[in-house]
């Protein structure tokens, strides 16, 4: 079927939700990462509505929705990244949500939800420098101009990036996910790693699900995209380190915390965060930074020429869950049991 309609039945794990509410859901999907958004299509046990989108050869997107939307509740799963088998770069891909977005609401649609799970230009949350611009609250006002009714995302690199929406933001968290892979694994003597100040709260709450040690890498930034890691704050020394972040992206500052720790005396290395960008040269400095592993979920679609040693986890689960939840009404905190608050 193309959408839940009224007394439609989705799919929820061996029991199913009868749904009698009138509403309709479409459940739309960009370029950014159309794998995906299938998985979410197959667990919501919906069609993806079909969408036309292409890029012009001046470079302008364009979209059109092959069906009607009017009345329906449209969630559009379009992370703002890249995606190079696209032919997609990360601008192109935030512009091909605010046009999809804004044909959602020129279409009549009843609701129109973002999904991006993984939201751009969240690094640049603040002024670090005098006359800096602060592009995630920019994108967060571009969204809202656009026509969005709420935000579904993961993960967001700072707190105070669900402040700059007027709209409801709803956060999601990778934590469990990764915390039940690394329990899975049976690791022993175990000792969580943050690779700056910014990341302990995050990783003092992994090393608590996981009844593991804290230890805390003293990093400055010389330059953007520059990391240096000074000394480790914390016993690493003959244990099994996992290197939590949020986001993977030149992989520089990870290489950087794994000579750290491997020079502090650790037996072995596995990293883990919820956003492989992979960008630059982030493989090649992974090559070189000796992990076991290096885990991370699909709110971005992984590029080719990947390492071997970099394991994808899924969280098409969580992201139907949520959508769920929105569709019905419900409460989203309730599919994390209220531990989603991370700042």
């Amino acid at each position: 079927m193309r959408g839940a309609m009224s007394s439609a039945v989705i799919p929820s794990g061996e029991a199913a939700l009868r749904i009698d509410t009138g509403k309709r859901l479409m459940l739309v999907s960009g370029r950014a990462n159309p794998a995906l958004a299938g998985r979410i299509a197959d667990k919501l046990g919906v069609e993806l509505t079909p969408v036309t989108t292409k890029t012009f050869a001046n470079g302008e997107v364009y979209c059109r929705y092959e069906e009607s939307v009017r009345g329906a509740d449209v969630f559009i799963v379009q992370p703002m990244c890249g995606n190079p088998e696209q032919g997609l770069t990360a601008n192109d891909a935030l512009m091909e949500l605010l046009v999809m977005v804004d044909a959602a609401v020129g279409g009549s649609a009843h609701r129109v939800i973002a999904v991006s799970p993984w939201y751009g230009y969240s690094r640049q949350d603040k002024k670090s420098a005098p006359r800096e611009p602060i592009s995630a609250r920019l994108v967060a006002h571009m969204l809202e101009a656009a026509g969005i009714d709420r935000l579904l995302t993961m993960d967001l690199h700072a707190g105070q990036i669900q402040g700059f929406f007027q709209k409801p933001c709803d956060h999601m968290t990778a934590m469990f996910i990764l915390t039940q892979y690394f329990a899975d694994l049976g690791l022993d003597d175990l000792v969580v790693v943050a690779p700056d100040a910014g990341r302990v709260k995050l990783n003092k709450r992994f090393a608590a699900k996981m009844g593991a040690d804290l230890a805390i890498l003293n990093k400055e930034r010389p330059a953007q995209q520059v990391a240096e890691i000074n000394y480790v704050i914390g016993d690493v020394r003959g244990k099994t380190a996992v290197i939590v972040d949020d986001i993977i992206g030149t992989a520089g500052t990870l290489k950087a915390a794994a000579d750290a720790v491997m020079d502090a005396g650790a037996s072995r290395i596995y990293a883990a965060a919820t956003h492989g960008l992979f960008s630059g040269d982030a493989f090649t400095n992974l090559d070189a930074a000796g992990f076991e592993q290096v885990v991370v979920t699909d709110t971005v679609p992984l590029r080719q020429g990947a390492p071997e040693n970099i394991k994808v986890l899924s969280c098409a689960d969580l992201l139907t869950s949520s959508i769920r939840q929105i569709f019905t009404d419900g409460s989203v905190s309730d599919v994390f049991g209220g531990e989603n608050q991370l700042f």
